[in-house]
Formats: C-alpha cells, structure tokens, sequence
C-alpha cells in the first residue's frame, strides 16, 4: 500500500446552491470516514445558480466551519483532475432514491475511465433528507414556502433576502 502522508482525501462535489441540511448531514459523516474532505462547488454559469460561486463558498466556509477537517474550493472543468490536483483518492457522492443512481453510475464510471486510481464512494442520504434537494428548497422558498427546517439558518435568511423581491 502506498504511503499517504496526509492520509485518505476525499472531494464531495456539487452546486450546493445552496448548501441543505442534507449536505450537511453528508459532511458529518464522510468527515469520520476521511482524513480530509474538499467540499467542491462547481462553477458552472448555464445551471442558471440563484447564488453566485463567490456566495456559495462563502456560505458552505461559515456553516461548515464546526468540522476541522473540512475544506471548502470551488472548481471547473473535470472533477477528477480538480481531484487529482489535490491528492484525493475518493470521490464522495450521496444517493437520495434510486433516480439518482443511474445518473451517478453513469459519472462514476466515466471519472473511473479517467482517473482509475480515484474511487467513487456513495453515501446515502439520511432517512429525514432523502426527498430534499437544493433546486426543491428553491422552488418552495420561491413561491414562499417554509424551508427553515430544511437549511441551516444562515441560509435560510440568505434566501429570503434573495427571493424576498421576486414575491
């Protein structure tokens, strides 16, 4: 087995726009599981984000800050040479329902194709979070719905200032 001086890294991946209770519930345990975990958020403009890349780490570095061993980096481009880059070994992704699977085989085996020696590793969401998803907290909160619950609180009032004039 090679030598890993800085132990086992993993990169979770994703727009996190925004960052949910459900992220968050994947953080803390793929947090006991790694060394280190790199919170990756993607920057991709044609996904029409309601937070800017700039707001989303700011907002995933201050709601993340109670895990020590957590990162949070924004990147474009492929996922597995951002990975690469940064000496990760695991690609940590969190499975909801069935639905996501297909698409997620579908990612995993093409990152595999590209970087062999970066394994994808799924999660499953937690019972409370398996129906929840950054673009549902959108549109409930968009049409005034209650998503305190859902997102933590520094979120939860990001939201409101955001959508507050489109109500």
């Amino acid at each position: 087995m090679e030598n890993q001086p800085h132990g086992v890294i993993a990169v979770y991946p994703g727009s996190f726009d925004p960052i949910t209770n459900g992220h968050l519930d994947l953080v803390d345990r793929a947090s006991r599981l790694f060394d280190r975990l790199i919170v990756a958020i993607l920057r991709n403009e044609a996904k029409k984000p309601l937070f800017t890349v700039e707001e989303r780490v700011e907002m995933a570095r201050e709601v993340l800050r109670p895990w020590p061993n957590v990162q949070v980096e924004s990147f474009g481009g492929l996922l597995v040479e951002f990975a690469a880059a940064r000496g990760a070994r695991v690609i940590l992704r969190g499975i909801r329902a069935i639905s996501d699977y297909e698409y997620e085989l579908q990612m995993a085996l093409m990152n595999r194709r590209l970087a062999p020696n970066i394994e994808t590793v799924f999660l499953m969401a937690a019972e409370d979070y398996s129906f929840l998803s950054a673009r549902l907290v959108k549109e409930v909160a968009a049409l005034g719905g209650d998503v305190s619950g859902l997102v933590p609180p520094l979120v939860y009032e990001r939201l409101q200032r955001r959508l507050a004039p489109a109500r």
